[in-house]
């Protein structure tokens, strides 16, 4: 059977085709996403605006034509952060069903860190050890701390990368008083992150897919290392390397990010905001290991609901 996943997040809409197989594993056939930024002038006002809500439907209606070009017997659809959080969020769900023909379920903010969960553990092999998985949306951003088969703590925080880059509107390059804020801002809104990551002690950070693709992809831009590839679904992150990069992005103009090797264009405005969380979290738990998972809800709508392992 040829199925879809689609997330539909706040910055991008991803889709994810597979065959389900017959040792109940999946095979990977298409995988792509659409830049929509849903939360483009609105998000922190709590509705959709107009082009925004436009793009989202046209990206939904490009994507029927590709089930039906691969043939897609049952579509998976999740919205996250911007449409469940929006005052139109709804009115949203039934035009996408109208006018693109896809049945959209709106997930709260536990059910998509369990995803999260399932997802990264299917790409990244962990131990009894307690890792802090970091998902960063545009919406939200969702931390789970875990190992290979327990969830012991998750929250969903608003603190996507569209939300913040809209209330701090830094500047480019970013200053140091900006970061200063930016810093006590996170202390503040993440304190139930840091009480948890002090009883539960995390020796490492896996990160999520998105802005850590990228990461990856700067790092092998700057070092010749390996980018993220369909073959790989899980890296190991030099220190030093990020160290390096995460500076070369905070002092950085939209213009210079543009040329920067290994960074897609969709990705330009909002990551130094990223850059900023992963620092404030490596920073808070003296994080001397970082991984990267390069599977995140889409595969962990597969693993959970459908409950099938990558093959």
């Amino acid at each position: 059977m040829v199925f879809a996943v689609i997330d539909l997040g706040t910055n991008t809409f991803n889709l994810l085709v597979a065959e389900r197989l017959k040792n109940n594993t999946f095979r990977k056939i298409f995988n792509t996403k659409i830049a929509v930024k849903l939360g483009e002038g609105a998000i922190n006002l709590g509705y959709i605006a107009d082009s925004p809500f436009k793009r989202g439907i046209d990206a939904l209606i490009h994507y029927q034509g590709l089930l039906r070009q691969y043939q897609v017997e049952q579509t998976y659809a999740f919205a996250t952060s911007a449409i469940r959080s929006a005052s139109n969020g709804k009115e949203f769900v039934n035009t996408a069903k109208l006018q693109a023909g896809i049945s959209i379920a709106i997930i709260d903010g536990d059910e998509e860190a369990d995803l999260i969960y399932y997802g990264n553990r299917m790409a990244v092999k962990m131990g009894y050890h307690t890792s802090l998985i970091m998902d960063i949306g545009g919406g939200s951003t969702e931390f789970i701390l875990g190992n290979h088969d327990t969830i012991y703590w998750k929250q969903s925080f608003l603190l996507g990368a569209a939300r913040l880059l809209e209330k701090f509107n830094l500047s480019n390059p970013t200053t140091p008083s900006e970061m200063i804020l930016f810093n006590e801002y996170l202390k503040q809104e993440l304190t139930p992150l840091l009480k948890a990551i002090k009883h539960y002690k995390p020796d490492e950070l896996i990160g999520s897919s998105g802005a850590f693709d990228s990461v990856i992809d700067v790092i092998s831009g700057a070092f010749n290392t390996p980018s993220v590839n369909e073959q790989q679904t899980e890296y190991a992150v030099d220190l030093n390397h990020y160290k390096f990069i995460s500076d070369h992005i905070k002092k950085s103009t939209i213009e210079e990010r543009y040329l920067m090797k290994g960074l897609i264009g969709m990705r330009v405005d909002m990551m130094v905001i990223s850059i900023l969380l992963i620092d404030f979290i490596i920073y808070e738990l003296q994080i001397d290991k970082i991984r990267v998972s390069t599977f995140s809800l889409k595969e962990g709508v597969i693993g959970r609901k459908l409950g099938l392992s990558f093959s």
